[in-house]
């Protein structure tokens, strides 16, 4: 099973002292030579602070966002499971999971990325900013990740839950087969269902939380809806390739 989270745009400050970014040591060796070129168009924009707040739709309080982007190489990192924070990560609350959860976590989640285009759970990334419809010099995102990324994915045996943003789903989209399924988040009122905003990034990090600590890799739909029946989670088959987590 591969479960496919977003990033948040927001990042942890801090990180272990005495380390930097290395590219050697993230997952998804292929996605390397991407990354060079993120990281080079990066570094180019973040000379430019006032070209960078444009590109990175920054507003006149978020100027140390785009300082980020200048100390990048020099900053020391977190495992990307910390490094990310919001709702979707404070549901998931990651400083809380158990080794074991932890562990599987790096073997079975994937957070995708503008600048790594996906990282494992613990691989260590500085903070940063960049975002799915941010514009580097010289380079359009979409077209840099969605064919490595996808391949990436398209090399998973097992159950693909996808509980991406359409916009980052969009920089790799999962293949297109019985085995990858995209998750809405979804209440119920009156028998019918509406999508939810807020509340569905805080039911996709509650949902992750508990696939971690069950650690059960889900071959396939049918096994995860059985797990999610007997856990208490209401996980139901949607449109076709979809399933709804109804909060």
């Amino acid at each position: 099973m591969l479960i496919l989270l977003p990033p948040s745009e927001t990042k942890r400050e801090g990180g272990t002292a005495d380390t930097r970014l290395a590219l050697r040591e993230l997952g998804y060796p292929q996605l390397t030579s991407a990354r060079r070129t993120a990281l080079a168009a990066l570094e180019e924009l973040a000379r430019d602070p006032a070209a960078s707040a444009a590109a990175l739709k920054l507003g006149p309080t978020q100027a140390h966002e785009a300082q980020r982007n200048r100390r990048i190489r020099r900053s020391p990192v977190l495992p990307a499971l910390d490094r990310y924070d919001g709702v979707l990560y404070d549901a998931l609350d990651a400083p809380t999971l158990t080794p074991a959860a932890r562990a599987f976590a790096h073997e079975h989640l994937a957070i995708a990325s503008a600048l790594f285009g996906l990282t494992r759970a613990l691989d260590p990334i500085p903070a940063y900013r960049v975002s799915a419809d941010s514009r580097l010099p010289g380079v359009a995102l979409k077209k840099l990740w969605s064919p490595a990324v996808s391949a990436v994915v398209a090399q998973e045996t097992g159950l693909v839950l996808d509980l991406r943003s359409e916009a980052y789903a969009a920089l790799g989209p999962a293949p297109d087969h019985q085995r990858a399924v995209f998750v809405r988040v979804v209440s119920e009122e009156g028998g019918r269902k509406r999508a939810l905003n807020h509340f569905n990034k805080a039911g996709k990090g509650r949902l992750t939380r508990a696939l971690l600590l069950a650690g059960v890799d889900h071959p396939d739909v049918e096994s995860l809806l059985s797990w999610a029946e007997a856990a208490g989670v209401r996980l139901e088959r949607g449109a076709p390739g979809e399933l709804d987590l109804v909060v």
